[in-house]
């Protein structure tokens, strides 16, 4: 089975995907998408992808999915080892509740700080085919719940290798994404984040994370 995944080097969604396909050793094709240039709104990428999102993910048997929640569930069922949705019902649960709080409230604070302000956004204040207009306000929201999101991140890691269970998870997966990503918001790590900042250097010690 060849597996090819729609990506984007500079962008934080496929990135997850990256990082997701390199720690299970999922061998895969690469199609760099441009986002800069528009190219996932063009007719071409529109055709794999009507969303003109990255990432997809396609297999020559005929299986296309088009966002994260998809490529990771399918990966996981596909390619169980390591586990990285949880063995026991008690981490599953645990996981799904942090993957959804990091989404929530760390890349979904960072996408709306910036979406909302950058000019080269103007009227793209939302993913997808369709033109929002951006709020300002809204990012000055964002960038009030991206600090609290790094608070709860420290918290949260204290005296814990791991966010949500006691191996990697797609919990840290996302958040390492959200973390980096962060930094085009200028919001950073900092010494008020000391757990924060012992788990961010574990993780660059895994060969994925540097995706």
């Amino acid at each position: 089975m060849t597996i090819t995944l729609y990506d984007c080097a500079t962008a934080p969604s496929p990135r997850r995907a990256r990082i997701l396909l390199a720690e299970k050793g999922v061998v895969h094709d690469t199609v760099q998408v441009d986002l800069r240039s528009g190219e996932q709104l063009g007719d071409a990428y529109r055709q794999i992808n009507p969303q003109g999102t990255v990432p997809t993910l396609r297999t020559d048997d005929g299986l296309l999915l088009t966002d994260n929640a998809a490529i990771t569930a399918w990966l996981e069922a596909r390619f169980p080892e390591p586990p990285l949705l949880g063995r026991t019902p008690a981490e599953k649960a645990e996981i799904a509740s942090w993957q959804w709080r990091i989404e929530f409230e760390g890349l979904m604070a960072i996408a709306e700080a910036l979406r909302n302000s950058a000019p080269a956004m103007a009227n793209r204040a939302l993913p997808g085919p369709v033109n929002y207009a951006q709020i300002p306000e809204l990012a000055q929201r964002g960038l009030a719940r991206v600090q609290q999101f790094f608070t709860t991140l420290d918290q949260r890691l204290a005296g814990r290798a791991f966010i949500a269970t006691e191996r990697l998870s797609i919990a840290d997966i996302t958040a390492v994404v959200a973390v980096d990503f962060a930094r085009v918001v200028k919001v950073r790590a900092g010494e008020q984040h000391p757990n924060l900042l012992r788990w961010r250097a574990a993780m660059a010690e895994r060969p994925a994370m540097a995706l």
